[in-house]
């Protein structure tokens, strides 16, 4: 397994990161197996493990917080605040004010069964708040020892500049990476984010590399897709795209001719870009957990990543719905002045 630096905090993480948002009532019930899965991962290099309270609303948290006990040292723990957590009838449960974060983090703490976390991520762009106090919560967890690290997911490239600036300004903790959707048929990140990141020298944990199950390849145009598949419960991730059927149909050829499958190529692809340090892979079953594990030491020649570049034009995304959630204020209603 190989190891990149997270930004520049001289931090080394694995460039697989294991994603545990299926463990639990969103996928894999079985919490033994889902601790054994963590451990397979911990047994093959991976040192970087990321959850979210929201995912099976704390469930996901409390399988990796059981599954790491005398095993928290050798990982750097990554979890996410922002999404309603509860009924979601409680509208300060949620979002990036300093008084859900205080609230959130000591949360994530106890589930988790540790002292603290190392990096601690907004998990979507709060337009509420304002980006001064997010910044200055997340600087009191810091200098509490609560939180080593800050991040961000799906945020665009303009609110972490602002970051970057309102951090510098303020002289309080940045954010030191970013978690944005990105694989070979989800694009859109290379024209701002993460340029944005390299120049930032931030860190970058892409996820959705395998674009919701697309790239494995076992969804094809005519077929219908696998019963427990993302498919079966999360109908976006398989709304019909001729663009998407045509892109995969060539990467498979594509993937034959270097002895790869789907998902190795995938995943490889991913990693050959300049500003990514790690993919998120998120396995339900053991088995899919080992053949993902087999793709950690796989390259591609350049003439390949020009192939690819050929069928998925770079900065272009297939189908929007895979770059991720938009906060409100950038939707096309709110970009004019409306009665």
């Amino acid at each position: 397994m190989q190891h990149r630096q997270l930004g520049r905090t001289g931090v080394r993480v694995s460039t697989l990161a294991l994603g545990t948002m299926v463990m639990g009532a969103w996928g894999n019930q079985d919490h033994d197996e889902c601790i054994r899965m963590v451990h397979q991962a911990l047994d093959a290099g991976v040192n970087l493990i990321d959850t979210a309270d929201v995912y099976a609303d704390g469930e996901s948290e409390e399988i990796v917080g059981a599954a790491l006990r005398g095993r928290r040292d050798d990982v750097v723990l990554a979890t996410k605040f922002w999404n309603p957590m509860g009924t979601g009838d409680d509208p300060n449960r949620r979002g990036a004010s300093r008084r859900w974060i205080k609230r959130a983090v000591e949360d994530s703490l106890r589930r988790l069964q540790t002292d603290w976390i190392d990096l601690y991520q907004v998990h979507r762009a709060d337009p509420d708040t304002s980006m001064d106090e997010i910044l200055g919560a997340l600087d009191d967890l810091v200098r509490a020892g609560k939180v080593r690290y800050v991040g961000t997911s799906t945020w665009p490239a303009e609110l972490i500049v602002e970051a970057q600036w309102s951090a510098a300004r303020r002289a309080t903790t940045r954010f030191v990476c970013e978690q944005p959707p990105y694989s070979i048929l989800t694009r859109a990140a290379e024209t701002a984010v993460l340029p944005t990141c390299l120049r930032h020298g931030m860190g970058v944990i892409v996820w959705a590399p395998l674009n919701g199950g697309w790239l494995t390849g076992k969804y094809r145009r005519g077929s219908t897709a696998p019963a427990g598949s993302r498919a079966d419960y999360a109908g976006e991730h398989f709304a019909v795209s001729e663009a998407k059927f045509d892109a995969v149909e060539q990467l498979a050829v594509l993937a034959d001719e270097l002895g790869l499958s789907m998902a190795h190529l995938a995943l490889a692809w991913v990693r050959e870009h300049p500003a990514v340090t790690s993919a998120i892979i998120g396995p339900k079953t053991p088995e899919q957990l080992a053949d993902l594990l087999a793709a950690a030491d796989d390259r591609l020649p350049a003439n390949a990543l020009d192939r690819i570049d050929a069928i998925v034009a770079p900065g272009t995304t297939l189908a929007t719905y895979d770059d991720g959630w938009t906060t409100w204020d950038l939707e096309p209603a709110a970009r004019r002045r409306t009665s």
